[in-house]
C-alpha cells in the first residue's frame, strides 16, 4: 500500500512539473507560430512543413527503436536489475548509431530524388526546399543520439529535468523567430540553418545530465547478441505500427501536396500544431503515469495496472476535452487572433483534428500496456495493417476529388477499428476487462463530452457579437465541463479525493 501511495504522489508531482513545462511551451508555440507564418508567408510555411515531413517519413525506424529503448529501460528498472540496465543502454546507443547512418544514406538518395522530381514545389523555391531537407536531415540524425538518454530520464521519472529543457527550448525558439523575422534575405533558408544549433547543444546537455545522475548511462561498447536480438525484434514489429502511423500523418501530408498546393499543407500544419499545443495538457498527465503502467506489469501487479489505466485514460481525456470543446466552437476567432491571416481549410482541419485526438486518447495507454508485455508481433501485424489503410484510402478519396479534409475523416474511421483491435489483444495479454473499459472509459468520456457540449453549442448559436460569443462560450464551457466531469465523469471515490484536495488546498491557503 505504501508503494502505491508513493507512486501516486510521484505521479501527482510529475504531473505538476510537466504542466508547468507544457504551459511555457504552449505560450511560446502560440506566440511563435503566428510570427513564423507571417515572416515566411503561407507558401514557404507549407514548404517547410511538408519537406520537414519528408524527413519525418524516415523517422519510422527511429520511432520503433525509441519505443523499444523506453520499454526495455523502464522494464529493467521495474525489475531492479542494474546490470541489465547498463546492457540495455549501451546496446541502444549502438543501435541508434547504426540507424543514423542508414537514415542519412536513405534521405540523401531517395529523399533528394523525391523532393526534386515528385513533390509540388514552386521552381523558384526548390533551392530553399533543398536547404530545408539537408538541415532537417542533420537535425534528425543528431536527435537520434538523444533517444537513449531521453528514455533513461523518462524511465526514472525525472520530469523536472524536462522542465529545465523546456526553458532552453523556449529561449532558442524566441531567438530563432527573432532572427528570421528581421532577416532581409531568404527567411526559409535561414530558419533551416539556425534550427540546427539548438539540437547540438541539447544533445550535449542530455549527455552531461545523464552521466551525473545515472551510472548506467556510461557508455561501453557491448555487443550483447541476446539483448540486441530482443530489442531489434521488438523494434521490427513496432516498425509496422510506426510505418502506419507515419503514413497516416506525414504520408498523407505529402499526398495532399501532390493533389493540391503548399497552401493546403500550411492549413493542415497549422491545424495540427494548434491541436498539438492543446494535446500537451493531457500529454503532461500521461507522461507522468505511463512509466508506472510498465512498472506495474514488470512487478506482476495487473490489478493496480488496470486501475491506473482506467483512471489515467479518463482524466487525460477530460483534460484535453476541457480545452477542446470551447476551441471546437470558437476556432475561427482563435485562428484569426493567433495568425491574422488564416489559410483556407484550416478551420475544418482543426475541428476534425480535435475529434481525432479525443478518439486517440482512448488508445494511448493501451499502446503502452501492450508494449509493456513485449508480445507485439501479432498485435502489430493486425493493428499496423489496419492503420496502413489510412494511406491508400486517403489517396483514393483525394483521387476521387474529395476535399483534403476527407483524410482526417478516414483517420477517424480507421482509428475506431484500431481501438477495437487493441482491446481484443489486451483482453488476452494483460487480462484487461474490456467490458469495464468500454463502460468506465469509452462510454463514460463520450457521454461526458456530449453533455458538456450542449450549453456551449447553444451559446454559440444565440449570441451574435463575436467577442461576447467567444467569452460566453469559453465561460459556459468551463462551468459546464467542470460540473459534468465532477458529477458524471468521476466515481464516488474520485469525488471524495477531489473534495479532499480542495479542502487541503483551502487550509494551506488560509494558513499562508
Amino acid at each position: 500500500m505504501s508503494n502505491i501511495s508513493e507512486n501516486n504522489k510521484r505521479i501527482a508531482k510529475n504531473t505538476m512539473v510537466l504542466y508547468v513545462r507544457m504551459f511555457v511551451m504552449m505560450l511560446i508555440s502560440f506566440f511563435t507560430a503566428g510570427i513564423t507564418l507571417n515572416a515566411l508567408g503561407v507558401d514557404d510555411y507549407g514548404i517547410n512543413n511538408v519537406v520537414g515531413g519528408l524527413v519525418s517519413m524516415f523517422s519510422l525506424l527511429s520511432n520503433s527503436l525509441t519505443s523499444a529503448t523506453g520499454r526495455f529501460i523502464t522494464f529493467s528498472l521495474g525489475k531492479g536489475d542494474f546490470d541489465e540496465q547498463k546492457r540495455v543502454f549501451s546496446t541502444a546507443v549502438n543501435i541508434h548509431v547504426i540507424l543514423a547512418i542508414v537514415v542519412v544514406l536513405a534521405i540523401e538518395t531517395v529523399g533528394v530524388w523525391f523532393l526534386n522530381n515528385r513533390m509540388n514545389i514552386p521552381p523558384d523555391r526548390l533551392y530553399a526546399a533543398n536547404w530545408v531537407l539537408q538541415c532537417s536531415t542533420i537535425s534528425f540524425a543528431i536527435s537520434l543520439f538523444s533517444v537513449p538518454y531521453n528514455s533513461l530520464i523518462y524511465a526514472y521519472e525525472r520530469m523536472s529535468a524536462f522542465a529545465w529543457f523546456t526553458i532552453y527550448d523556449a529561449i532558442t525558439k524566441l531567438i530563432i523567430i527573432a532572427s528570421i523575422y528581421y532577416y532581409g534575405g531568404d527567411k526559409l533558408i535561414l530558419l533551416a540553418i539556425i534550427s540546427l544549433i539548438p539540437g547540438v547543444i541539447k544533445q550535449v546537455i542530455y549527455w552531461i545530465y545523464c552521466r551525473r545522475h545515472f551510472p548506467e548511462s556510461e557508455y561501453h561498447f557491448i555487443w550483447d547478441k541476446t539483448m540486441f536480438k530482443d530489442m531489434f525484434s521488438f523494434s521490427f514489429w513496432n516498425f509496422i505500427g510506426g510505418t502506419a502511423g507515419l503514413l497516416k500523418d506525414q504520408g498523407v501530408n505529402i499526398l495532399i501536396n501532390l493533389f493540391t498546393a503548399p497552401a493546403v499543407n500550411a492549413a493542415r500544419g497549422i491545424a495540427m500544431q494548434l491541436n498539438g499545443m492543446i494535446g500537451q495538457f493531457s500529454g503532461s498527465f500521461m507522461g507522468a503515469f505511463m512509466p508506472q503502467v510498465t512498472k506495474y506489469y514488470a512487478s506482476g501487479d495487473l490489478t493496480e495496472m488496470h486501475k491506473l489505466m482506467f483512471r489515467g485514460t479518463r482524466f487525460s481525456y477530460y483534460i484535453f476535452m476541457f480545452i477542446a470543446i470551447p476551441l471546437f466552437f470558437e476556432v475561427e476567432t482563435v485562428l484569426q487572433v493567433w495568425l491574422g491571416q488564416v489559410p483556407e481549410h484550416t478551420v475544418l482541419f482543426t475541428r476534425l483534428a480535435l475529434l481525432l485526438s479525443l478518439l486517440e486518447m482512448w488508445s494511448s495507454v493501451l499502446i503502452t500496456a501492450q508494449n509493456a508485455t513485449g508480445r507485439i508481433r501479432n498485435y502489430q501485424l493486425v493493428v499496423g495493417t489496419i492503420l496502413l489503410l489510412n494511406f491508400p484510402l486517403s489517396y483514393l478519396m483525394l483521387y476521387l476529388g474529395f476535399m483534403p479534409e476527407i483524410t482526417l475523416v478516414v483517420a477517424l474511421v480507421v482509428g475506431v477499428a484500431c481501438l477495437i483491435a487493441r482491446l481484443c489483444f489486451l483482453r488476452k495479454t494483460i487480462l484487461l476487462p474490456v467490458g469495464d473499459y468500454l463502460y468506465q472509459v469509452v462510454f463514460n468520456t463520450a457521454f461526458v463530452t456530449l453533455l458538456s457540449s450542449v450549453l456551449p453549442y447553444l451559446c454559440s448559436q444565440f449570441i451574435t457579437n463575436v467577442w461576447f460569443n467567444f467569452f460566453g462560450v469559453c465561460i459556459v464551457s468551463v462551468i459546464s465541463s467542470l460540473v459534468v466531469i465532477y458529477f458524471v465523469g468521476c466515481n464516488r471515490l474520485e469525488r471524495q479525493l477531489v473534495v479532499g484536495l480542495l479542502l487541503k488546498f483551502k487550509s494551506r491557503f488560509i494558513k499562508g
